[in-house]
């Protein structure tokens, strides 16, 4: 099994950060399910933005499972190097830094994938957080700036010789966002560049794909983002999957309902009601996309309470199992 640092994980399954999706109920949430290391929502290495209750929310790791791994973004290497001292006196057993995000605000700011253009300041910023703290440090990147600069090799050795001690790897350039085929061969060329685990993400939606991934690139191991929103089990499938050769079953409705509504009800502690119903729409959105809802939704968002919310997720499932079973 890989390891990242002194931390051998279970299973080469990782939940990808992914900013608004990967709060600390969910990641309790996809550990239970398998996931051999789950990894926090972006936080910005900047003091400035430390007392925000959203970054109060992103630091918080009360009850999760050890390793907590913290993802770091910014541009300035002492920045950098000061926010990742300061998640490690917070908790934080593996400090990530990330050039991999594509979105505008991070790379206006010259941050994310941003850095990608300057291979200098992404040798400083790496030598400046690995320098600072004494836990290991892992950095996500994409295979590169645009189509034309696909220098993610590159990078990959500058980052190994700087201490960093993993590499999780986007198979796009940030041009790309996500959208475009996912580049498996520039996933491998990285892989056979560096001596350090390389973990693979990009379009990984099944065990099959996980597997078949692995085995093209080389990679130690798969991270998987959006294809966990609402089917946190894949992680278990997937593991049980590289394990064993064979397929879990899919889970069966019963369970499925008993996920969600362990889901809502850590959603509705974790932010308090006003806030955990609002966020419960998305996840239960994403939940019920995956049980063919045609209308639900729409009657679902309006609901205002977390009891009004419970007892409808509740029904839906009810009517489901009762459909299936007339239907066998």
């Amino acid at each position: 099994m890989p390891a990242i640092g002194p931390y051998t994980l279970p299973n080469p399954v990782v939940l990808a950060p992914m900013a608004g999706v990967t709060d600390l109920p969910f990641r309790r949430l996809c550990r239970q399910l398998g996931a051999g290391l789950v990894v926090g929502e972006m936080v910005s290495a900047s003091a400035d933005t430390r007392n925000t209750r959203k970054s109060q929310l992103r630091m918080n790791h009360e009850g999760e499972p050890e390793p907590i791994a913290v993802q770091i973004v910014g541009g300035d290497p002492e920045i950098m190097a000061a926010g990742a001292v300061f998640n490690v006196q917070n908790g934080a057993q593996i400090i990530d830094i990330n050039m991999g995000c594509p979105a505008k605000k991070v790379c206006n700011k010259a941050a994310g994938s941003a850095l990608m253009k300057d291979e200098g300041l992404v040798r400083e910023i790496l030598q400046a957080v690995v320098a600072a703290v004494d836990v290991p440090v892992s950095l996500k990147i994409r295979t590169g700036w645009d189509p034309d600069h696909r220098n993610g090799p590159r990078i990959a050795r500058i980052a190994e010789d700087a201490g960093i001690v993993s590499l999780a790897v986007h198979g796009r350039t940030r041009a790309c966002g996500y959208g475009n085929t996912v580049e498996y061969d520039t996933i491998r060329t990285i892989k056979q560049s560096v001596g350090i685990p390389v973990f693979a993400n990009g379009d990984i939606t099944s065990a099959e794909k996980a597997v078949a991934v692995m085995q093209y690139t080389g990679a130690d191991g798969v991270l998987i983002g959006r294809a966990a929103q609402g089917r946190p089990w894949i992680f278990r499938e997937v593991a049980h999957y590289l394990a064993t050769g064979e397929q879990l079953p899919p889970p069966s409705l019963a369970e499925v309902e008993q996920i969600l509504l362990s889901h809502l009800q850590g959603l509705y502690e974790f932010y308090g009601e006003f806030l955990g119903v609002r966020i419960a729409r998305k996840h239960t959105g994403w939940y019920l996309a995956q049980q063919g809802d045609t209308g639900f939704r729409s009657r679902f968002n309006p609901l205002d309470s977390a009891a009004a919310q419970l007892a409808a997720v509740q029904a839906f499932f009810k009517d489901a199992i009762r459909s299936k079973e007339l239907a066998a």
